[in-house]
């Protein structure tokens, strides 16, 4: 059964890229995804499969019931685009002058549709159902899977999955990791409140970007002076802005800045040492401050025996020819609420184009190697294969102990 359906996979690879190429010339923005989700829902309207749009906002969640009982298993794909102007010379360089999949969600989107396509065909022998979501917003907080979740994306779901092309990794090799494996993402805004005044008479002043500058430095020491060495952690001021002219001193500075944590713990600590550094600095240099601290995704922690399970079906895929612990990654994803909810797993499937010069996530020129979707498909599937065959012997040894 599963060699068939790799070999319907492997055939349908020119409809995958097909689909990929056109979600890469028509990308939408978080939250604005309106004729993407559109374009997802008529997919499996035409095919016949159930399907349910607007979920949570943009998603679109469809079902694909086997003629067989069993469980029910949620593979996963988001859709959403960045605002970066795409700087790719190829064909399917993105139509929309500011917006492109510069992280593989266009992948993710063709691989998911091609798969269901393919397990529809074969419904009749499959255990279970198989519950595909597409998700909108995962590029911007507060993101679209909790909404989805509270929509009932889940409901009824034992188990879920889901991958996440890496175009820095070769292709051939998946990634995995027990525990935690993406941070959590906070976002932090700090407003200095000073008083302006001439540049030459800074006695008369309270200078906001003095207070900033220290506040940078300062900040920088949260986590190399006041958390566990062991306990990966990292705080980063990506914007400072205040006035500009030459001979003013400002009366008015912003910092924003993230925070990266795997420990929850650790992610209010150094929310509340911040505020610290912020109160002290002010407090020395006579100015005031409004803190905001916004909590993002939470880390994604994946269960160790879908993991472990999702590793055994991994050597089953006859492209894969690495299997690889992941290094802990600090970028943030909001799968980790599906897994605050369900049993599962998240992992990277290396997607390294074969051209020299290759450019990583978010970059204006980011591409990834199409043939990776190959190789994500046929790990998702044996993923939701294998799990049914395994529940299956799991209730059948239950009955016979009975």
């Amino acid at each position: 059964m599963q060699d068939q359906l790799f070999k319907k996979i492997d055939k349908l690879f020119p409809e995958m890229v097909e689909i990929r190429r056109y979600m890469h010339q028509h990308p939408e923005l978080s939250f604005q995804e309106i004729n993407t989700a559109q374009y997802i829902q008529s997919y499996y309207e035409k095919l016949g499969i159930e399907v349910r749009a607007n979920v949570g906002g943009n998603g679109v969640v469809a079902k694909i019931h086997g003629g067989r009982p069993g469980k029910t298993v949620a593979l996963r794909a988001d859709f959403d685009a960045l605002p970066i102007q795409d700087e790719k010379d190829v064909p399917y360089k993105s139509l929309v002058p500011g917006v492109m999949h510069a992280c593989g969600h266009d992948g993710h989107t063709a691989t998911l549709l091609v798969l269901a396509k393919v397990l529809y065909e074969a419904r009749e022998t499959l255990q279970g159902t198989y519950v595909m979501i597409h998700q909108h917003a995962e590029e911007y907080a507060p993101g679209g899977a909790i909404s989805m979740i509270e929509d009932g994306c889940l409901e009824g779901v034992k188990v879920i999955f889901g991958t996440h092309l890496w175009a820095t990794e070769p292709t051939g090799t998946i990634q995995y990791r027990i525990g935690p494996i993406m941070a959590a993402a906070d976002r932090f805004e700090i407003a200095i409140q000073g008083k302006g005044g001439h540049g030459a008479q800074p006695h008369k002043t309270k200078d906001a970007i003095v207070a900033g500058a220290q506040m940078v430095s300062t900040l920088q020491q949260i986590v190399s002076r006041r958390v566990d060495p062991v306990d990966s952690a990292v705080v980063t001021v990506g914007s400072f802005v205040a006035d500009n002219a030459f001979n003013v001193i400002a009366d008015k500075a912003k910092l924003i800045g993230t925070v990266r944590t795997f420990n929850e713990s650790t992610r209010d600590f150094i929310a509340a040492e911040i505020e610290k550094v912020v109160h002290g600095t002010c407090l020395a240099t006579d100015c005031t401050y409004d803190y905001q601290y916004e909590k993002g995704y939470p880390a994604v922690v994946n269960h160790g025996a879908e993991t472990e399970f999702l590793i055994d079906s991994a050597t089953k895929v006859p492209e894969v020819t690495k299997i690889e612990e992941s290094d802990l990654q600090m970028g943030g994803e909001d799968f980790a609420y599906y897994l605050q909810h369900v049993k599962g797993t998240f992992f990277f499937t290396g997607a390294k184009p074969e051209t020299e010069g290759s450019y990583p996530h978010h970059h204006p020129k980011f591409d990834f190697d199409e043939k990776a979707m190959v190789i994500a498909a046929k790990t998702l599937c044996a993923a939701a294969l294998n799990y049914q065959t395994k529940e299956q012997t799991k209730h059948e040894k239950s009955e016979t102990l009975a």
